[in-house]
């Protein structure tokens, strides 16, 4: 690891086949947690380059539990995390009101490194239980519609750098890596990110897996369509700004989108949400997220035919009824 890091230092980067033997080489444990947070802090400062950035990825997908799942059009909504803005949990939320209308979900998350509550933190406190092989995730689609799968119980690369990620306490390109590595690789992956940079960074690589891609990021730094500020929106036709009265919404407030405190805060507002009680903007904010990965699926004609299945899932109590089977949990 010092080579690798003096190269680095020096303003060197890592060649796809030096990065890839780098993960693997954490991944089994060869380097101290001092070494991998230098090795952090290096990426925290610099862009990461495409090459490396692909070879990370190749090496935490080779050795990722696999999870071949019998469906032809899975869906995942995923951020990065790591844009200090502290919202509720919208991209899970937006994946629940996706499979309340009829779409296959396979959500990939993890705790929270850098925010109070990560998806995982949320489906745990709901009452949920993270299956742990193929077969059980299998079952939780066919049951509910949607399956989730927590990323330290199917990457176990990341089990090694999760003490030191929470340590830090900050961004690092695990944050980045994250949405890219969904063991069950879905066909329509809708992925937020913080930045332009990052957001094109991202087309580049999912254009070369060849997925129906969606990758969204709102140009005031948000990881996801936050409806605070118009929306970059990349898929493979191309590049859009979409402003929120282009959504079908008016702009919200920073604070509308605040996820409280705790992870019991997360967990209520999660739920208030799901059953009909959420405020306007929050509303507003996972029906946007939700119609954008329903019109990435090519299913709808238009945006607009997606928003409406969003709200249909919403308003009839699909959504909530579909985290009921998930968890098999009652929360009336």
């Amino acid at each position: 690891m010092k080579a690798i890091l003096n190269e680095l230092y020096q303003h060197h980067y890592l060649s796809r086949e030096g990065a890839r033997d780098l993960m693997h080489a954490i991944a089994d444990g060869a380097h101290s947690d001092v070494e991998i947070a230098a090795l952090l802090s290096i990426f925290r400062m610099r862009t990461m380059a495409l090459a490396e950035f692909q070879g990370f990825r190749d090496a935490l997908l080779q050795r990722c539990v696999p999870v071949a799942l019998s469906s032809d059009l899975l869906i995942d909504i995923v951020g990065t995390g790591g844009d200090g803005k502290n919202t509720f949990n919208i991209s899970t939320l937006s994946c629940f009101l996706v499979a309340g209308a009829g779409y296959a979900v396979a959500k990939h998350g993890n705790y929270a490194a850098t925010s109070v509550s990560g998806s995982s933190n949320v489906m745990q406190a709901l009452g949920y239980s993270f299956p742990s092989t193929a077969e059980e995730v299998q079952r939780d689609l066919d049951r509910a519609g949607i399956c989730f799968l927590h990323a330290p119980l199917f990457h176990p690369a990341l089990k090694v750098v999760a003490p030191v990620r929470k340590q830090l306490g900050v961004r690092t390109f695990f944050n980045l890596l994250g949405p890219l590595v969904n063991p069950a690789q879905p066909q329509v992956p809708v992925v937020g990110v913080y930045n332009a940079e990052i957001a094109r960074l991202y087309s580049y690589l999912l254009q070369e897996a060849g997925t129906r891609f969606t990758v969204v990021n709102s140009m005031d730094g948000y990881d996801e369509i936050s409806l605070t500020a118009d929306a970059r929106i990349i898929t493979p036709t191309g590049e859009q700004v979409w402003s929120p009265v282009d959504l079908g919404f008016r702009q919200v407030f920073a604070g509308d989108l605040h996820g409280g405190t705790s992870i019991e805060d997360a967990a209520r507002i999660f739920l208030q949400i799901l059953k009909g009680q959420g405020t306007w903007a929050q509303n507003a904010v996972v029906l946007a997220n939700a119609a954008v990965a329903i019109h990435a699926t090519q299913k709808t004609s238009t945006y607009q035919a997606a928003y409406q299945q969003a709200v249909e899932s919403l308003e009839s109590g699909k959504a909530l009824a579909v985290l009921a089977q998930l968890t098999n949990q009652s929360y009336l």
